[in-house]
Formats: structure tokens, C-alpha cells, sequence
């Protein structure tokens, strides 16, 4: 798939880190340090803008090496650009430690998986088919 993007940071575009990675690292485009206090969120900018073709999103998610040494995660995880976007892709950071964070420059702060969905065409019903699971929901499974 080819997707046009604009750089407008001093980092490398994304890359596949290896031969069967789904997501890419999107990097921290800073001036300066960014420091992140224990259950502070911010809202940092990755200089990157894509032209992402009808049909298809990129989910931003958290890296799971930020997520379990230091317990950074995404606020809205995974967050969504959608096919019409044009502004720039930010990253909502939140510190869950107890200890702060600093970002820098070039920092990889999150990845990035391009995936294709559908749009949904509703249709009113007043019975929906039935399974074996039913209407079984939240920790369902595994109770006998």
C-alpha cells in the first residue's frame, strides 16, 4: 500500500522494525524535553501528516516497552486517524507511575497499525439471531 505522508519533523519516517511487525514507531517531534508527572497526560506532536486511502485507519497504540518499564500509555487507546484526516498525528501520553517521565526529541513514544474497515449499514431488528453464548458478557467464561 502506498500512503503519502508529509515529514515535518527532523526524525525518520516509520518503519516495520522487523520482517512481521504489524505497527510502526511513530517518534516524538519536540523542542525541548518534555517531562510527564505521574498521572499527567499531554498531547505530543509526531510532525507527521498521511493521506490514508478510502476504507483504511491507523490506530495509534501504546509501546509495550514504554507501558511495562515505565507504565506510559495512550489515553484513547488505540486512537484512530481516519481517511479524511489531515492534521498533523499527536500521541495523548498519560504517566500511570509513580515517578516522571521525560520525552525527548526522537523519542519512540507509540505505534502506528494501518488497517482496513467497513462502514456499517444498520438495520432496525426486533430479535437478533441466537448462539450458545448468548447475552453473556463481562468474566461469562470459565463459571460453571
Amino acid at each position: 500500500m502506498i500512503v503519502k505522508v508529509i515529514n515535518r519533523s527532523a526524525n525518520q519516517l516509520p518503519a516495520y522494525e522487523t520482517l512481521h511487525a504489524a505497527g510502526m514507531d511513530l517518534r516524538a517531534d519536540l523542542d525541548a524535553p518534555v517531562i510527564l508527572q505521574p498521572l499527567e497526560r499531554k498531547l505530543i506532536p509526531t510532525g507527521l501528516y498521511i493521506e490514508l486511502p478510502e476504507g483504511f485507519e491507523a490506530q495509534i497504540r501504546p509501546r509495550s516497552g514504554l507501558a511495562f518499564k515505565h507504565g506510559i500509555g495512550i489515553v484513547n487507546s488505540p486512537g484512530t486517524v481516519d481517511a479524511d484526516y489531515r492534521g498533523e498525528i499527536k500521541v495523548l501520553l498519560i504517566n500511570l507511575s509513580n515517578e516522571a517521565f521525560e520525552i525527548k526529541a526522537g523519542d519512540r513514544i507509540a505505534q502506528m497499525v494501518v488497517a482496513r474497515h467497513e462502514r456499517v449499514e444498520w438495520i432496525a431488528a426486533e430479535v437478533l439471531t441466537d448462539t450458545t453464548r448468548g447475552a453473556g458478557g463481562y468474566g461469562h467464561t470459565g463459571v460453571n
